[in-house]
């Protein structure tokens, strides 16, 4: 979308300092910027970049002046930047077709201009809302349900009864609604658990490619507004994710557990059966949470288990000086050896 640097400024809120009327079309990089590309400078630091860029538009704090650029003022140049880039992205263009390849049930519900392509599998019983693409290969099962303006990349696969709301994109190769994994032993073998439940998607979720969100065993895996989901995730049966919460590549949530609103989860982490992370929880890389445990809100921890961040680094550096007490501690008892 092609539109004036004052038409950008009332959209995402900020000042403009210099000519309103340039045109702006896209965001980039300060050196793959073209001189319609939109930029964003939130350090001094990166100053220098932003001058030498052919750009001639600049998000920027309050206050800095470029020669022979316009700036748009924000509080949080790197937020306005993220805003811009949804205003001036192209929406892919939903055709109101089915390709000749895909199979779809006579009493699938499917709604105005969606688009299904090559060798989809839409299910009987299955609703799709209006403005939705379901791309190559995806398989839609039995009363799933798919809200409007969604899009669902190739090769994604619901099961029978998933729920998804709107404004929801998906990535390649992802499972909604796959069985849990819950076996009790006993008479010498495993016995399946039944996993009967539902999973619920929200309105403007986004998962990544190769994510895993299982349904619940007897009751309901949720992942409410908002929630973005990296690539190659593991959401376990039961599994409750409240709104805007971020959670990072290969982390895996077991059965039970509870994040609440604006948590953020940092990659690999590993959040065991029954936890509950309150709102506003930061959890670093590969931290571990112990089954059942509760970070409370607010709290950023790491390492594993995990701890306050200000323990973990106490505690970390205390173990690297480890080598340095044994050494000391070896020539202590030489010198008492040798009295």
């Amino acid at each position: 979308m092609v539109m004036s640097a004052g038409e950008l400024a009332k959209l995402i809120g900020a000042a403009v300092e210099g000519d309103p009327n340039v045109r702006v079309s896209g965001v980039s990089s300060p050196e793959r910027a073209g001189a319609n590309d939109l930029i964003y400078l939130d350090a001094p630091k990166h100053r220098e970049r932003a001058e030498a860029s052919r750009a001639k538009c600049v998000l920027a704090h309050s206050g800095v002046r470029m020669a022979d650029k316009t700036v748009l003022e924000a509080a949080e140049p790197k937020l306005a930047f993220a805003k811009a880039g949804s205003r001036l992205a192209v929406a892919p263009t939903v055709h109101s077709e089915t390709h000749a390849t895909a199979i779809v049930a006579p009493d699938a519900k499917v709604g105005k201009t969606v688009s299904i392509g090559p060798y989809a599998v839409i299910e009987p019983g299955a609703e799709i809302g209006s403005g939705t693409m379901i791309e190559a290969f995806c398989y839609i099962g039995r009363g799933a349900r798919i809200g409007e303006n969604c899009l669902l990349h190739p090769r994604v696969t619901l099961y029978e009864g998933a729920r998804v709301g709107n404004r929801v994109e998906i990535h390649s190769g992802t499972v909604i609604g796959s069985d849990g994994f819950g076996y009790v032993f006993g008479d010498g073998q495993q016995w399946k658990f039944p996993q009967v439940g539902e999973v619920r998607i929200g309105d403007d979720v986004e998962v990544g490619a190769n994510a895993t969100i299982d349904r619940g065993s007897l009751e309901t895996t949720e992942i409410s507004r908002g929630v973005k989901i990296d690539n190659l995730v593991q959401i376990a049966h039961n599994v409750k994710i409240g709104e805007h919460s971020v959670v990072a590549a290969q982390t895996g949530v077991s059965g039970s557990a509870t994040l609440g609103q604006r948590v953020v989860v940092g990659g690999q982490v590993g959040i065991a059966d029954h936890c509950r992370i309150e709102d506003g929880a930061m959890l670093g890389a590969q931290a571990g949470i112990p089954s059942g445990k509760t970070i409370r809100a607010g709290q950023v921890v790491w390492g594993t288990p995990a701890r306050p961040l200000d323990r973990f680094k106490e505690q970390y550096a205390h173990a690297s000086r480890l080598p340095d007490l044994v050494e000391r501690v070896r020539k202590l008892e030489q010198k008492l050896a040798g009295q």
